[in-house]
């Protein structure tokens, strides 16, 4: 990055790829005003360096965390995400700024509007890259980088770079120097997996036993849909643990609110979609329950990459229906790890590799099947034995005479 070269950096989740890409800008600003032409900035409505990231969420942290990293510089930084108030962005980036953090919908509604400017724009960072370059975000992209200086530094990061991503990427870049600390899509050491295989309706009650009886610092829960989490929400804290809900649907101010009660201990369990997945960094994460499998594989590695940050250990548990087993399937082809039941089990446990399968509680089993009612026989003509259906059916008749 300092020689100016164009980069594709991969690495696995919570390594630090944010320190990786905020330090070497810091330092080419630090050798700019230490010149002896110093950096005068680059002018109105304009910005040197351009952070794009898919959340908001992660953003905001990359946003704190140059103003940590940099805080004995004091660099100008703007952070520009939706669901915000437009104003305040607006009048910071009026005399122009270092950095700009954004996600790519508000910045171009900007750059529109006249409010921004991308032709001084000399660095461009895409974090988490194979989602920022996917179809949802490719047309943002491209109009973005059409308006920036061909001469641009640009910078592509992630913990996973499938193929067809890789090669659209190429088009971004030129003669781009490949970085991979680890092997791509594997999830850290430290991460402990286990797979419980469960029927989708016992998930429910399964997960409630989990989070009451393990050790749990700070727990994820990922769901597939925003309804979903609401449900699930509200059902962790009907049985006393106490968690919070974060989805898209959720304005910016209750996601901020979400979070601050996660990340300070009041609320010990996030209940999110996948806009979670990504980038949130809480150190004492000490475990992850995919209660819903995630439909891409990559999202796999990004979910359980949000405990075991920094060298710590952590667990990450996926709660599997056999609808789910083609999903598990994809999951073991990215990371090159089988799940095959080893011949030798103790305690329920078939441990092979990186994964552990773990049976369902008998106990929870026979809990289960008390809870279902007993359907009666029925009779020859299809309507159950029960005096008061009888009752009620002659009562209906004759209503109808």
């Amino acid at each position: 990055m300092l020689l100016g070269h164009d980069v594709i950096g991969i690495a696995q989740t919570g390594t630090g790829k944010t320190a990786s890409f905020v330090l070497p800008i810091l330092h080419s600003m630090a050798s700019q005003q230490l010149a002896p032409k110093r950096f005068s900035g680059p002018g109105p409505k304009s910005f040197s360096t351009l952070i794009l990231a898919p959340t908001r969420e992660l953003a905001q942290q990359i946003f704190e965390s140059i103003r940590t990293y940099g805080r004995f510089m004091r660099p100008s930084v703007g952070l520009v995400v939706g669901g915000a108030n437009p104003t305040p962005q607006i009048k910071a980036l009026a005399s122009g700024l270092d950095i700009v953090v954004a996600t790519p919908g508000r910045l171009l509604d900007h750059v529109r509007a006249g409010k921004a400017r991308l032709g001084s724009t000399k660095t461009i960072v895409l974090d988490e890259a194979d989602q920022m370059l996917d179809l949802g975000f490719m047309p943002a992209i491209e109009e973005i980088l059409s308006k920036v200086s061909p001469e641009r530094q640009s910078l592509l990061l992630s913990a996973t770079m499938p193929k067809p991503i890789r090669a659209l990427a190429q088009r971004f870049l030129n003669n781009p120097k490949e970085i991979a600390v680890a092997t791509v899509s594997k999830p850290a050491e430290s991460i402990h997996q286990e797979i419980i295989m469960v029927d989708q309706s016992a998930k429910g009650g399964l997960l409630v036993d989990i989070l009451a009886a393990r050790e749990i610092e700070r727990a994820i829960v990922f769901t597939r849909t925003k309804r979903g989490t609401d449900k699930l929400e509200r059902m962790l804290n009907d049985a006393g643990l106490r968690s919070v809900g974060l989805h898209g649907d959720k304005s910016q101010g209750q996601r901020n609110k979400a979070l601050a009660q996660f990340k300070s201990g009041t609320k010990k369990i996030l209940v999110a979609t996948d806009v979670a997945a990504r980038g949130l960094d809480v150190s004492d994460v000490s475990h992850v329950v995919n209660f819903d499998m995630p439909t891409i594989a990559e999202s796999y590695v990004h979910r359980i990459g949000r405990t075991g940050r920094a060298g710590r250990s952590g667990i990450a548990i996926s709660l599997c229906d056999k609808s789910e087993r083609n999903l598990l399937t994809d999951i073991e082809r990215l990371t090159h790890t089988a799940l095959e039941p080893s011949k030798n089990s103790e305690n329920g446990e078939m441990r092979t590799g990186r994964f552990t399968l773990i049976s369902l509680p008998e106990g929870f089993v026979r809990r289960e099947e008390k809870q279902r009612r007993p359907q009666r026989p029925a009779s020859r003509n299809g309507a159950r034995k029960n005096p008061r259906f009888r009752t009620a059916k002659k009562e209906s008749r004759s209503k109808a005479i």
